[in-house]
């Protein structure tokens, strides 16, 4: 018995460093892209003025954190993206949820899927623009539309993926088609809907800051166009670089909640 347990600490200790490991590989792979962009700047093999440098980039942050716009603009886009990939994907599972209830529904609107998916969504904004204004809702739609497809074709695979010995087993017990969903269905594709989530971060955030190219005033997608149009690509690079750790901080929120559920089960 102890000879197991050392072997299972062991096993444990190995795991703990395999992920500092990967941890302290991906760290430093960060700092020498930043160290390699610093230099490139320094000794002009690139230009400063348009790819800009760590140092510049720094600066430029002090300057948003010390006027508030650098909150401000980031708390904008990421509740804008928040609200997008949650209202995408309770609504895609709720459409899933009424494709697996009904085959029927599922067959006819099949086709429909198909085509909404391959659709460029990004291709509707000005329309969306005018038929909900330029307002922070029209870019929370835009984000809407790009995740909610995708979510539905997902989740609902999921569904009719489901083991369908259970299903049976349930209905030899006389559950109607509500218990089964609730007991065997959807307990089943928690994860397969965390995923969507997951999915829909990236796709949201997309949704985000076209909109936000659009017709915001507030925003990381509002600064990096702003900053396009009067040459201080700084403010471009700084928003960029903003964006992705918004857009990986999302990420890794979602994936922290995937492990908590996966726990519960």
């Amino acid at each position: 018995m102890s000879n197991l347990s050392k072997d299972h600490l062991d096993y444990l200790k190995k795991e703990r460093i395999k992920k500092l490991s990967v941890a302290a590989t991906q760290l430093s792979i960060l700092i020498l892209l930043f160290l390699l962009w610093e230099i490139s700047a320094r000794l002009k093999w690139i230009d400063p003025f348009i790819m800009s440098q760590p140092t510049r980039v720094l600066k430029t942050i002090i300057t948003l954190s010390k006027d508030g716009s650098l909150l401000l603009h980031t708390g904008v886009t990421v509740l804008e993206t928040v609200v997008g990939f949650l209202s995408g994907t309770i609504l895609g599972t709720a459409v899933a949820i009424v494709l697996w209830w009904s085959e029927f529904t599922a067959k006819v609107f099949d086709p429909y899927l198909v085509v909404l998916n391959a659709l460029p969504k990004t291709a509707l904004g000005p329309i969306i623009l005018v038929w909900i204004g330029g307002t922070a809702s029209s870019i929370i739609v835009m984000a809407l539309l790009i995740s909610v497809v995708v979510t539905i074709l997902s989740v609902y695979m999921a569904f009719q993926s489901t083991d369908e010995d259970k299903i049976k087993l349930l209905k030899t017990f006389g559950a109607n088609k509500l218990k089964v969903l609730k007991m065997v269905v959807l307990p089943a594709n928690i994860p397969s809907i965390v995923s969507a989530l997951k999915i829909n971060v990236g796709l949201s955030l997309v949704g985000v800051i076209v909109g936000e190219f659009l017709v915001s005033k507030a925003g990381l997608g509002y600064l990096i166009i702003y900053g396009g149009q009067v040459f201080k690509m700084d403010l471009v690079m700084t928003s960029v670089l903003i964006l992705a750790a918004a857009a990986a901080l999302m990420y890794i929120s979602v994936a922290w909640l995937e492990k908590k559920l996966t726990k519960m089960r």
